[in-house]
């Protein structure tokens, strides 16, 4: 009896997450994964044992590719606020390799109904812990004095990710590189004015 070919779960995962991001939970058939991911329907089950757990464990590689992507800026720098607005400007000029432009855990949280409570109870608690990727910058950034005292590091941390997102959107909707980088250079440069305030 001829057995079946072993699949690759990382090459299996990117191709259901980037189908999933570009059609959305409810809208993916299971016709769609067996052609994206090369796999049969008992195999994609016997791997995954659902649909929603497919799609979990793919938003769940999204977020952390994103966060390990955020440490990684964040790690390399000594100076916080230096290190987001280079973020900004980096997520600008960079074409992601998964060919993800919107952020999927934004589009999963708007995308789920009632019925998928779960998936965008996910989403949310991952937009909240890059939140506190971003927050535990800010304030590290107010202990070493590069923001005033005064500064408010939450606030800070959601409007960041809100422009973070909103740069996101821009490139989905097809702007240009130029236009794009500009939109982030001025983003950063709000982060980079923080700190001249600060001394």
């Amino acid at each position: 009896m001829k057995r079946a070919r072993p699949y690759d779960r990382d090459t299996a995962l990117d191709a259901a997450m980037l189908l999933f991001w570009r059609k959305g939970y409810h809208a993916t058939s299971l016709k769609d994964l067996e052609a994206a991911l090369a796999m049969k329907p008992g195999s994609i089950y016997a791997a995954f044992t659902s649909k929603e757990a497919l799609y979990l464990a793919a938003l769940e590689r999204y977020f952390l590719r994103s966060r390990d992507g955020l440490r990684a800026v964040l790690g390399e720098a000594a100076s916080p606020l230096a290190a987001l607005a280079g973020y900004l400007r980096e997520s600008a000029g960079r074409q992601p390799e998964t060919g993800i432009h919107a952020c999927m855990l934004v589009k999963t949280m708007l995308d789920t109904t009632a019925e998928g409570t779960a998936i965008g109870d996910r989403a949310r608690d991952y937009l909240a812990a890059m939140r506190a990727e971003i927050l535990a910058a800010f304030t590290e950034a107010q202990a070493l004095g590069e923001l005033p005292a005064e500064a408010d590091p939450a606030r800070l941390a959601q409007r960041y990710q809100a422009n973070l997102t909103a740069l996101r959107i821009e490139a989905q909707r097809g702007a240009g590189a130029e236009e794009l980088a500009a939109l982030a250079d001025d983003m950063a440069g709000e982060v980079e004015a923080l700190r001249r305030q600060a001394h």
